[in-house]
C-alpha cells in the first residue's frame, strides 16, 4: 500500500488537528523555505473548506493520488468502484461486505475534499523550478445518486494540483500502511520527516510552536506546556516506529523551546518506488464482473479495448440493469456489452439517449462555471488583499465559506 503526498503540502497542516468538521472552515498555516538566492522566507497558506475538513480525509487524498498515478496510462481522472479504491488502500479487505460504514465515510470525505480551495503565496513548482502563487481545488467527483448502486465512481483531479503532483520532484511516495497505523498528528509529522529525512546532512532544529501549530495543526491558543506534551507524545510514536531517533524538546529561553531528533532506521531504507497496477487488478474489472463476466473474459476485455470505452459501456450496461432490469436485454447484459463495445470501437455506435440525458442531469448538479469563477475571485481577494468586498442578498459582507456553501 502506497500513498502520494505533494511536497509543498506536506510542509504544513491542511486543517486543524481537531477531528471536528465544522462548516465554513478557514485554516491558516505557514512554513519556511529558501528562495533561489538561498534567502529564508515564509510561505503563507490559506485552506478554505466550506463543508469542513478532517485530518482523516488526508488518507483518502494521498491514497487516491497513488491509485491514479499507478494506472497503466496516467490520466487526471480515476474511474473505479468504491470497493476497489478502499481495498487497494487497505481500508477494507477482499472479504469485507460491500457497502456500509466505510463507503459512507469515503463518500463524505470526497464531498468535503471536493469543496476545498487551497491558496499559497509560495508553492514550489518543480516544472518551472520556482516558487509561485497558486490557487487550486483538489478534486471533483461524480457518484451514482443511489448509494446501493454498483456503478463506478469518477474522481477528476484539478489540473493545477495534478500537474504539481505529476512533475518530477513534485511529490513523494510513502508507506500508506504505516501512515494509517498512526494518529493524525503523527501522520503529518511522518510525511514531513520523510521529506527532509532522506536528504543528506543534518536534520534541522524546529521551533516547538511552529511545529505544533503550523505543521501538526494544534490550536495556536493552546498553552505552551500543553503543546510540549502533545508534541512529545507525537515524537514518541514516531520513535516507536523507528522513523526518528533520540527526540528531545529543549528549553532555549523563557517561552521558547527547540525540537530536535535524528534519523531512525526506517529512513535508512530506500523509499518505496511507484508500481503500476496490473490488468488483473485494474479498477475496470469490478464493473465487468458485476455485469456477469467471468474473470478471464473480463481480463480479455480490459486488455483488448481502450479503458475509456470499457468505462463508458460498463456504466451504460450497469445503468440499464439498475434502471430497466435484466429483461431489458434481448440476450444478456454481457452480450449487450460485447456487441456495444465492439461497434463503439468501430465508430458505429454511441451511448443511448437516456444515458446521455442522465449524464447531463448529473452535470447540472455541479456548480456553474461562472459562479465558480466568482467564488475563486472572492477567495483570491481574501488572501491577497484587494480592497473590495462581496455582499450577500441581505446586504451584509459575504464570507468566502458562505459564498461557496451557497453553491452546493
Amino acid at each position: 500500500m502506497v500513498g502520494v503526498g505533494q511536497l509543498s503540502l506536506v510542509e504544513h497542516s491542511l486543517c486543524p488537528l481537531s477531528a471536528a468538521t465544522s462548516e465554513n472552515l478557514v485554516h491558516a498555516a505557514e512554513y519556511r523555505y529558501s528562495d533561489a538566492r538561498r534567502r529564508r522566507k515564509t510561505a503563507r497558506v490559506r485552506v478554505y473548506a466550506p463543508l469542513g475538513l478532517s485530518p482523516q480525509d488526508e488518507v483518502y487524498l494521498w491514497g487516491l493520488l497513488n491509485l491514479t498515478l499507478s494506472q497503466p496510462r496516467i490520466e487526471s481522472t480515476l474511474t473505479a468502484t468504491p470497493h476497489w479504491c478502499l481495498s487497494q488502500m487497505g481500508i477494507i479487505d477482499a472479504g469485507s461486505r460491500r457497502g456500509g460504514r466505510q463507503y459512507q465515510q469515503f463518500s463524505e470525505a470526497l464531498k468535503r475534499l471536493s469543496t476545498v480551495n487551497y491558496l499559497s503565496d509560495a508553492c514550489y513548482d518543480p516544472t518551472r523550478g520556482e516558487y509561485r502563487r497558486v490557487s487550486f481545488g483538489f478534486l471533483s467527483y461524480s457518484l451514482p445518486a443511489d448509494p446501493r448502486s454498483s456503478r463506478a465512481w469518477t474522481i477528476t483531479w484539478n489540473p493545477v494540483f495534478f500537474d504539481l503532483i505529476q512533475a518530477r520532484g513534485g511529490s513523494m511516495r510513502f508507506d500508506l500502511g504505516l501512515y494509517r497505523s498512526l494518529d493524525a498528528a503523527s501522520r503529518r509529522l511522518l510525511l514531513f520527516v520523510l521529506k527532509v529525512g532522506y536528504r543528506k546532512g543534518r536534520i534541522p532544529v524546529f521551533d516547538l510552536r511552529h511545529l505544533a501549530v503550523d505543521l501538526l495543526g494544534l490550536s495556536d491558543s493552546l498553552a505552551l506546556r500543553d503543546m510540549k506534551v502533545k508534541v512529545a507524545r507525537t515524537l514518541k510514536r514516531l520513535e516507536s516506529a523507528d522513523v526518528i531517533a533520540s527526540p528531545t524538546v529543549k528549553r532555549i529561553k523563557p517561552g521558547q523551546f527547540a525540537v530536535t531528533f535524528e534519523r531512525g532506521e526506517y529512513l535508512r531504507r530506500l523509499p518505496e518506488q511507484a508500481s503500476r497496477i496490473s490488468d488483473e487488478e485494474s479498477p475496470l474489472m469490478d464493473g465487468l464482473l458485476a455485469i456477469g463476466f467471468e474473470f478471464q473474459a473480463a481480463l480479455r476485455i480490459v486488455r483488448r479495448y481502450p479503458s475509456k470505452l470499457v468505462t463508458q459501456w460498463t456504466d451504460v450496461t450497469q445503468a440499464a440493469l439498475e434502471r430497466f432490469g435484466p429483461n431489458h436485454f434481448r440476450v444478456s447484459p454481457m452480450a449487450y456489452f460485447v456487441d456495444s463495445i465492439r461497434k463503439a470501437a468501430q465508430g458505429t455506435r454511441t451511448p443511448p439517449d437516456w444515458w446521455q440525458e442522465s449524464r447531463r442531469k448529473e452535470r447540472c448538479d455541479q456548480p456553474p462555471t461562472e459562479a465558480g469563477r466568482q467564488v475563486l475571485s472572492r477567495l483570491m481577494d481574501e488572501v491577497f488583499g484587494p480592497d473590495r468586498t462581496a455582499t450577500s442578498d441581505e446586504g451584509s459582507p459575504a464570507s468566502a465559506g458562505n459564498l461557496l456553501k451557497s453553491l452546493l
